[in-house]
């Protein structure tokens, strides 16, 4: 790969759109009309190599903000436990930053999925009492279970 190509396939994973990529990389005179612009950009992401390195770029870089965010969170997690144990009144301002910084790796987020069947009272009931027929007292040993007639005695 030529330098040039690099630099647009590193601009394309940053973000750009492959016609402000391919202006960055190839600078093109101002006589470049903007449909060409586009044109050379689009031939140049069909290349296999090239679509194969940005592909490589954005991977890599998607790994380094997750091991950042892990790293995030074991600091903020690091820091709660030692302020658990010895904070002082003064630092709440450390405890908001830990705080902010957590809700940042998502660490205080929770989805919680449910999902309803809509069933009549007659249905309820009926899977209720399925579920008590079900209920034994396995394990129970019969000699010690407590009768009414223990009262007599």
């Amino acid at each position: 790969m030529t330098p040039k190509q690099l630099h647009f396939c590193r601009c394309v994973a940053s973000g750009m759109t492959q016609a402000d990529a391919y202006r960055e990389a190839y600078e093109p005179s101002d006589s470049t009309t903007a449909a060409s612009i586009h044109t050379l950009a689009s031939r140049l992401m069909g290349q296999v190599e090239i679509r194969s390195r940005v592909d490589t770029l954005i991977a890599a870089r998607e790994r380094a903000v997750a091991a950042s965010a892990l790293s995030d969170r074991d600091k903020v997690l690091s820091k709660l436990r030692g302020w658990m144990d010895s904070a002082e009144p003064t630092d709440s301002t450390k405890l908001r930053a830990a705080e902010l910084l957590g809700k940042a790796a998502g660490l205080f987020t929770s989805e919680i999925n449910v999902t309803t069947k809509e069933r009549d009272a007659s249905e309820v009931a009926a899977e209720l009492a399925q579920r008590l027929a079900g209920l034994s007292w396995e394990g129970v040993d019969s000699t010690h279970a407590r009768t009414d007639d223990d009262d007599l005695h």
